[in-house]
């Protein structure tokens, strides 16, 4: 997608200004919702937060979460508008590589938003495309927002469900069905993070190639190598690491005074 305006290639901030103009041309386009907007913005704050890189904790979480994903019987990927308009690529190089299933899940579910989503993620080479239109038949039991609208095909028989940028409220109602749910959030803090099965506290940008290297090396092991990395992650320990990353972060910084004597670009 082209960008509307020139970006200076010396920019200090140029990825992240390429980053919002991909929204914005997708917010014009009505794949990707105003909230959407706002959600990128506070998404970036805590991209700030932690550095703006993978945390050893994120590297942790991925791993669990390939191994969770090659021993699914009917792993989904969950796809909003932002998550299309920013990954599109790797949301369909993940589903060739793990076998995974595609739907588009919407908390704003207005007329042809569904229909933006499924052209971004079919030039990206997508191939079968869930949840569009009647074809999100099936409800989430106890969910009164349009996000109980799932595809009887996808998210409602899956017993894995990746949602990046997702909200607290599915998780919760997906937990609740003995769904295993991977989330991508950059917020540590969020109901969606504290009530995934594995929290992957990263950048989507960052975290979804990783997670593609991930399935990619992990596919090489036995399901009992699989199934012992599963049993031995520990979620609760992983969002603790996260914050603790945080919080050391700001702690430097306020003896620092300076965030570039921390390596991070302003």
């Amino acid at each position: 997608m082209k960008d509307e305006i020139e970006i200076p290639k010396n920019h200090p901030r140029a990825e992240s200004l390429r980053v919002r103009e991909r929204l914005i041309n997708c917010f014009e386009s009505g794949a990707v919702a105003r909230a959407g907007l706002i959600a990128q913005g506070r998404g970036e704050a805590f991209d700030y937060l932690i550095g703006e890189k993978t945390l050893k904790s994120a590297t942790i979480a991925l791993r669990a979460a390939a191994a969770t994903i090659l021993l699914a019987k009917n792993p989904v990927i969950s796809v909003n508008g932002n998550v299309a308009a920013l990954v599109p690529e790797d949301i369909v190089n993940l589903a060739k590589i793990t076998q995974m299933r595609i739907e588009v899940n919407l908390f704003y579910r207005f007329k042809g938003r569904d229909e933006s989503i499924k052209k971004i993620l079919e030039d990206a080479g997508a191939k079968e495309i869930l949840g569009i239109g009647e074809a999100a038949s099936a409800t989430i039991p106890e969910l009164l927002s349009e996000r109980r609208r799932v595809d009887p095909r996808g998210i409602l028989i899956a017993d894995v469900v990746l949602v990046p940028l997702e909200d607290g409220d599915r998780t919760e109602a997906l937990r609740r069905m003995g769904k295993n749910v991977i989330a991508i959030d950059l917020n540590p803090l969020s109901r969606t993070a504290q009530l995934a099965s594995i929290t992957i506290v990263d950048n989507v940008l960052r975290a979804l190639p990783l997670l593609i290297k991930e399935s990619k090396d992990l596919k090489r092991l036995s399901s009992e190598r699989l199934q012992k990395i599963v049993a031995e992650y520990d979620n609760i320990k992983i969002l603790k690491e996260a914050i603790n990353s945080i919080r050391f972060r700001l702690e430097k910084l306020a003896e620092v005074g300076l965030i570039k004597d921390l390596e991070v670009s302003e």
